[in-house]
């Protein structure tokens, strides 16, 4: 079967100085994958690759291959298409300047679903999948960028889940999210990949233990090995993976 995304030998620099270096492994369909790491290794920059984001930062060059469904992601048609395919939240939250309920039907209407009533079936939905519903349902119209950090992190995952992706990319979701809701949404997101691959980033090694099928280590810029949770968490083939995710150093 195709993997739903596989790098190969994926490798990034930013102005000269390496972010990336020859990064290889496969992402299986509607599962879950944790990338885990000391910060600054490179795990941020794995994600921006997928939906083609890398692009943003002029400095960047990319060497090696990206491919989702077996397609090259730098030779799709239109990155405009790859990027709905996409869902993308990232650490801190960006809250559009509408009201909660434009903040998730906008990427929909931009589609061109203008039907009310399916609207508001896809709001709720989305909403309700990123454990928000029951705190905005009666407000609606509030501006989305009134609501707590917290809220606001969980509204920009229901914008990215509103346009039904098949790929979800998560980036520290739940750094500002307290612990009983950061549960909450693991139990979601769990649910979900039965009709998504997810792609997590994550600094909580637990997290990842909890959640995701495959686990990836990465540190200093390189993908230290790769494999099953159960067999990364209870026998890495790397001492200094064990150390890792044993909390030895971070």
């Amino acid at each position: 079967m195709t993997p739903h995304i596989e790098f190969r030998n994926l490798s990034v620099s930013y102005g000269g100085k390496r972010a990336l270096g020859g990064i290889s492994l496969t992402v299986p369909r509607n599962t879950i994958l944790g990338i885990v790491g000391p910060a600054n290794s490179g795990k941020t920059t794995l994600l921006k690759t997928i939906n083609r984001t890398i692009e943003f930062i002029s400095a960047a060059k990319v060497e090696g291959e990206v491919f989702v469904d077996g397609e090259e992601v730098r030779a799709v048609e239109s990155v405009y298409a790859l990027r709905r395919r996409i869902g993308m939240v990232f650490p801190l939250p960006v809250g559009l300047p509408m009201s909660v309920y434009d903040n998730v039907a906008y990427a929909p209407r931009r589609m061109g679903i203008h039907n009310k009533a399916e609207l508001d079936v896809i709001v709720e939905q989305c909403l309700r999948d990123s454990v928000l519903w029951d705190e905005v349902k009666d407000r609606l119209d509030l501006l989305g960028t009134r609501l707590s950090g917290g809220q606001q992190q969980r509204l920009t995952l229901a914008r990215a889940l509103s346009l039904s992706p098949e790929i979800l990319c998560l980036d520290e979701f739940s750094i500002a999210i307290d612990p009983v809701t950061t549960m909450k949404i693991e139990e979601v997101l769990s649910r979900l990949r039965e009709r998504m691959t997810i792609v997590l980033v994550t600094n909580l090694t637990q997290q990842a233990r909890r959640m995701a099928d495959h686990v990836a280590f990465i540190n200093a810029s390189e993908l230290v090995e790769w494999g099953e949770t159960g067999q990364m968490f209870s026998a890495p083939v790397k001492a200094i993976t064990g150390r890792y995710l044993n909390g030895e150093f971070g």
